[in-house]
Formats: structure tokens, C-alpha cells, sequence
């Protein structure tokens, strides 16, 4: 189970708990910013900021604008010579998207834009780089491509952002009065810069949302299950942090941390081999990780793709405990 999925994974697990045999958590909600600590309180920030969404953005981001600052402009459009002189240039780009949209491409569209974009690196990241270089040199960019649905049965399923919008705002607590949000985007873009802004204002529908579950479940989280419950992270995650899969890790009472040294949101879109030949253990033989194993990304970001191996042949790699 991937984002979201990982509370519903969670949550299973705790209410059967002797029904596990095997499950990965991928990408992890931390149960408890999801529930806001269980409270029937009027929360005091949104579900995204009670996880670090915003912060875990942010560094991401940096790692966009240095990593691309410290190649060629054949590998990233957007580099202008170094990270520090490439972080200036973001800067200034959206300085002066406040201003002057190119098009349609506006602050706030472009700030989706750079998230959303983060979260597959292969190809996210390089044609994020293009279309910030066109918005510098002011054309237009071409949108995003995405591949096209799959088709379905008829009768064909609603999809649309409302169904997203109900599971998160019926069953994690936001902020009801539309006022607050002005002075949380504010204390999150101290915080968080750009990235702050576009996660404090993603569950602004929920103020007005016209239900809540009736018996939503808010823990206990630490049943301990028939078997043990993998959960994988990944350290410069767009949306889910990385220190929420360690508080799942922590919440769940029998789980094994698996971690990405990488970037983007999924292992499942990120690929690695070394994760992929864990999780097969894990689901075949039931064999965890060692305590602590953290793997590398197949390929890093802006960088031309090289053969991997798994853990067996030398790919991806051991490190130390994570805490």
C-alpha cells in the first residue's frame, strides 16, 4: 500500500491483527498527525501540516535546485552553474511569476507545478527542469504529460478531485473556519517557502466540506500483529515525509523500517532494486531487512541511467541505523 493506503494498511492492521501475514507501507501516513492525536478538537493546523508535508517539500525542492545547479544544463534545463546560483534563479523566477504570468502559468500554478512534479523523478524531474526554463526565458511551456487512464467497465467510476477530498476531509480533522488558513500559509512559508503555501492551502476544501465520518478510527496503532509489517521511506519525499514512515515504524508494534536514500514519493515510482528484492523476501519467505538497511535509488536524478543490481548483486546498499 502506497500514501494514503498506508493508514488504510495501518488501520487494518490494528483492528486485525491476526489477519497479517505480510504488508508493506509505502510512503507512510504517521497516524497520529492523521488523527490529530486522536482529538475531537478543532485542530490547530491542517493534516498535511501536522505531518511536515510542507517541510518535507521544501527540502525536496532544495534538493531539486542543487542537484540540477551541480550538472550541465544538457542534464538540467533549469541549471544556472551551481546550486546557489540555481536556488537564486528559482527565486527570482517566482518573484517575478507574482507579477507577471507567463500565460496561464501564474505563482501558485507554477508552485503545484514544481511539487506535484517531484514526485517521479524519471522523467519529473528533467521536464520540471524545461518547463521552469521556458517560464525564465518567458514562453509559455507545454503542460505536463500524463499517460491516459485505464479504461474501465462500464459503469464508469467517478474519479474526480471530490474523491480525495472526501476521504481526507471526513476522516482527518482540518481547520472548519476558512479564516485560519490566511495565517497558516504564512507561518508555513516561514517555515517552508513556496512549498509551505501549496500545502497549507491543498485541504482549504475541507473547511467548507459538508460531512465527517460518523465512526472514524483513531487508534490504538500498537496491536502487535501475527506478523510483521514492512514500512518503507524515502528521505526526500514531496508529500509524505520521511519522519512519518519512522513514526509509523515507531507506532505500529511490530515493524521494520526499510529506507530509500532517494528522492519523490514512492518507492513503488521511484524504482530501486535493492527495495524491490527486500520486499520480495519480505512478501515470499517473510524475511525482513536488517535493522537499519537503507538502498539507493536505481538512478539519481539528472543522471543517465546505468545498469543496477539488487542487494544479491551489489546494488543499492547497507548503512548504518536510521534514527
Amino acid at each position: 500500500m502506497i500514501s494514503y493506503g498506508t493508514i488504510l494498511g495501518a488501520t487494518y492492521a490494528n483492528m486485525f491483527p491476526d489477519k497479517v501475514r505480510a504488508m508493506v507501507l509505502d510512503s507512510n501516513w504517521d497516524p497520529q498527525a492523521w488523527t490529530n492525536h486522536a482529538s475531537d478538537d478543532e485542530p490547530r493546523l491542517t493534516s498535511f501540516l501536522r505531518m511536515g508535508s510542507d517541510r518535507s517539500a521544501a527540502a525536496t525542492v532544495d534538493q531539486f535546485l542543487t542537484l540540477c545547479g551541480s550538472t550541465s544544463t544538457g542534464r538540467c534545463a533549469f541549471s544556472a552553474g551551481g546550486p546557489e546560483v540555481t536556488r537564486e534563479k528559482f527565486d527570482q523566477l517566482t518573484q517575478r511569476l507574482r507579477k507577471h504570468p507567463v500565460g496561464a502559468w501564474t505563482y501558485a500554478g507554477t508552485v503545484a507545478d514544481v511539487v506535484n512534479s517531484l514526485y517521479v523523478v524519471h522523467p519529473g524531474w528533467t521536464e520540471l527542469a524545461d518547463r521552469l526554463q521556458d517560464l525564465w526565458q518567458g514562453r509559455v511551456p507545454e503542460p505536463p504529460a500524463f499517460p491516459p487512464a485505464p479504461a474501465v467497465r462500464n459503469p464508469t467510476p467517478y474519479v474526480g478531485e471530490e474523491q480525495g477530498a472526501a476521504v481526507l476531509c471526513g476522516d482527518s480533522p482540518n481547520p472548519r473556519d476558512p479564516g485560519v488558513y490566511l495565517a497558516l500559509e504564512e507561518a508555513s512559508a516561514t517555515r517552508a517557502g513556496d512549498a509551505g503555501r501549496f500545502w497549507t492551502w491543498a485541504t482549504e476544501g475541507c473547511a467548507s466540506w459538508p460531512a465527517v465520518a460518523a465512526n472514524r478510527y483513531s487508534g490504538p496503532w500498537n496491536k502487535p500483529t501475527t506478523h510483521p509489517v514492512l514500512v518503507v521511506g524515502t528521505r526526500y519525499d514531496p508529500s509524505t515525509p520521511y519522519s512519518a514512515s519512522q513514526a509509523s515504524a515507531k507506532e505500529l508494534a511490530n515493524a521494520r523500517l526499510l529506507t530509500v536514500d532517494g528522492h519523490g514519493h514512492t518507492a513503488l515510482l521511484n524504482p530501486s532494486r535493492c527495495i524491490q528484492d527486500h520486499e520480495s523476501r519480505y512478501l515470499i519467505d517473510g524475511t525482513l531487512p536488517p535493522v537499519g538497511t537503507t538502498c539507493r535509488q536505481d538512478t539519481p536524478p539528472f543522471s543517465a541511467p546505468k545498469p543496477s543490481g539488487g542487494v544479491t548483486t551489489g546494488g543499492g546498499g547497507m548503512a548504518g541505523i536510521v534514527t
